[in-house]
């Protein structure tokens, strides 16, 4: 089945107030960060299209990238591992940015160069803003596309497991087509 043809992505309605900080904090203080993230496009796109698929993520600053990678990989309910990357460009999905990767990944080209590796880049290192969006490409075969929109930063409560997925919008469409269909 061929791919679908890429398309300029459009900023989801999101359902969450954007907010600043809550509170000034401690300097240097640890910030949990509030993600809707929007599968956006992939193999199957024609099965979801028009429907919202998203999940919202929370995830401290001090975390890295990999980890939010496996927090939006389960909170989709994937099976298999494939490379990824964080795409930070004017738009959600523009690879002209700053683009982020598992360590071994690099670039063709000058325009392919990849910014920072994903075990190393932790989310406070971004100096992201509320109202901030950006892109999540899982599986370079398969192009699985997702906008995160950045929601909240505030402060992170002294206890508490992180990543965690907070709200589930949609169902996931299977990681692969079904071959027989």
């Amino acid at each position: 089945m061929p791919n679908p043809p890429r398309k300029k992505a459009t900023k989801p309605s999101s359902t969450h107030k954007a907010t600043a900080p809550k509170g000034k904090g401690k300097p240097g203080g640890r910030k949990l960060y509030t993600l809707e993230v929007f599968l956006i496009g992939g193999p199957m796109s024609e099965q979801f299209h028009g429907k919202t698929i998203s999940r919202t993520i929370q995830v401290r600053g001090d975390q890295t990238l990999a980890v939010l990678h496996r927090a939006i990989f389960t909170a989709f309910d994937r099976e298999e591992e494939h490379l990824y990357e964080f795409q930070f460009g004017k738009g959600p999905m523009d690879p002209k940015g700053p683009r982020y990767t598992p360590r071994g990944v690099v670039g063709t080209d000058e325009h392919d160069a990849v910014t920072g590796h994903a075990e190393d880049t932790k989310i406070d290192d971004l100096k992201l803003k509320v109202g901030r969006a950006f892109g999540y490409w899982f599986d370079y075969g398969d192009d699985w596309m997702h906008q995160a929109n950045l929601v909240s930063i505030e402060d992170a409560p002294a206890r508490g497991r992180y990543p965690k997925i907070t709200a589930r919008v949609g169902k996931s469409p299977p990681q692969y087509p079904d071959i027989d269909e």
